[in-house]
């Protein structure tokens, strides 16, 4: 189980106070099922409110330490029927995937011709020789112009 200094805990109260439970416990209980969303959750968002029906306080105070004590996770917080845990995120290294070489994604976004409506934004994979003009068009650029004397000179 996670241990958490009053100072930590307070803020992770002020923090959970705007969160609406993602898991809810029923009648069934804590079974299996219900432990793995509890700790899916705690991998996505790290800080989590846990609902449990029932009205039998000891049984949710089980409840608590038994999933804190089987997925690691710190106790924030328990009023009435509300859970609140925290265990800190796992950090995920996602590799970009790249399509060749100078291969890049571009965000662009267009203004609407009216200007009230939102926005459209597209996501466009351009080559090593283009280039994205202030109107969102795609433009590739010219191929570079030779000198006469240059190519003279290298030709001695």
């Amino acid at each position: 189980m996670l241990k958490l200094t009053p100072v930590e805990r307070s803020a992770l109260r002020a923090e959970a106070h705007a969160l609406k439970p993602i898991v809810i416990i029923g009648e069934a209980g804590l079974t299996p099922a219900v432990l793995k969303e509890i700790d899916l959750g705690l991998d996505s968002h790290g800080l989590i409110k846990v609902r449990v029906f029932g009205d039998d306080r000891e049984a949710r105070v089980g409840m608590y330490d038994t999933i804190c004590g089987n997925l690691g996770a710190a106790p924030v917080q328990h009023i009435g029927k509300l859970l609140v845990l925290y265990r800190p995120k796992k950090e995920v290294v996602k590799e970009k995937i790249s399509s060749g070489k100078g291969m890049r994604e571009v965000t662009i976004v267009k203004a609407s011709a009216s200007g009230t409506k939102r926005p459209s934004v597209t996501k466009v994979m351009i080559k090593g020789n283009e280039r994205v003009t202030e109107g969102g068009s795609i433009k590739r650029a010219k191929t570079r112009q030779k000198s006469a004397k240059k190519s003279a000179l290298g030709s001695k």
